[in-house]
């Protein structure tokens, strides 16, 4: 089903190795059923598919200043090269994988999530996925 989805169609089209990126953002929530939908993917990339998305697309500074980023498809697909701090390598090896794509854990999107809040940078859904995130990992 996931699979299915235009965006991630899309993101397997692309090429970047699947063992080299993982999905961050609301993507794992996606994934998991605890949204209808998303508006874009964040792919978190590690070297081997940063330099695959630098064949596509020119890099630049993403929007909060953390990392680079490579927007492409429209906008519908974010390859970064880097997310909030944490280190890119370690974030692939805890990911888990889902129809063949690796994903961000609930735990660790949770605990970005309220560190993004707490840095006077959350957005009103950032609270609403807080608070939905807490109730199904029943935190």
């Amino acid at each position: 089903m996931l699979r299915e989805h235009p965006f991630f169609q899309e993101l397997v089209s692309l090429g970047l190795p699947a063992d080299g990126y993982v999905i961050a953002g609301s993507g794992p929530m996606f994934a998991h059923g605890l949204r209808d939908d998303i508006g874009d993917i964040d792919v978190v990339a590690g070297e081997s598919a940063w330099r695959v998305a630098l064949e596509l697309g020119r890099p630049e500074a993403a929007p909060l200043g953390y990392a680079q980023r490579i927007v492409l498809s429209g906008g519908v697909i974010e390859v970064l090269d880097g997310w909030f701090g944490y280190p890119v390598d370690s974030l692939i090896l805890e990911s888990e994988t889902i129809e063949g794509i690796k994903f961000m854990p609930l735990k660790k999107v949770l605990e970005w999530k309220i560190k993004f809040r707490e840095n006077g940078v959350g957005r009103d859904k950032d609270s609403r996925d807080i608070a939905l995130l807490q109730e199904y990992l029943q935190c």
